[in-house]
């Protein structure tokens, strides 16, 4: 199989995933779009050096976090705004189900205005990933981690608190 044919499979196994440091990164649609483009542009670059030293899945998490860490900070042009919860939600009359989307909307405001290497941390965290593969993928050790991660939840529960 032809390496251009290998990457697209790859992208395709693992786009949720991109999507998911693009939605964390970026606020507004076209801002996301873009986002994703220049991450699977610098997978591309970056696909011929792939050694298998880690899983697939780590290593696009590195080149992602690393290209919106990085790179959405040079662009001079880059402002971050904000497209208040773009994703579909279908009105309910569920009271509850209500209740449930203004705490899930509370925390993605508290997750805005954490840092970029919170945003990551967080990210992680919710995708279960293990302290293992967070220090992996952020080559932050896991003494560090651990601290960080429970002053994230602590900063997180009184950032919620303010809405």
């Amino acid at each position: 199989m032809e390496a251009e044919q290998q990457f697209e499979e790859r992208i395709r196994e693992h786009e949720l995933l991109i999507h998911k440091v693009c939605n964390i990164y970026a606020f507004t649609r076209s801002d996301r779009e873009d986002l994703f483009q220049e991450i699977v542009l610098q997978l591309w670059n970056a696909f011929p050096r792939y050694r298998g030293d880690c899983k697939l899945g780590t290593w696009i998490y590195r080149v992602a976090m690393n290209t919106a860490i990085t790179g959405l900070r040079t662009k001079k042009d880059f402002i971050k705004s904000y497209e208040h919860y773009a994703l579909p939600v279908e009105v309910a009359d569920d009271n509850i189900y209500l209740q449930e989307e203004e705490r899930i909307n509370q925390m993605y405001k508290a997750i805005e205005q954490l840092n970029d290497i919170e945003k990551a941390i967080v990210m992680l965290y919710l995708e279960d990933k293990s302290y293992d593969e967070m220090e992996e993928i952020l080559g932050i050790n896991q003494g560090n981690l651990r601290t960080k991660m429970n002053r994230l939840k602590e900063k997180l529960r009184q950032l919620t608190k303010n809405y």
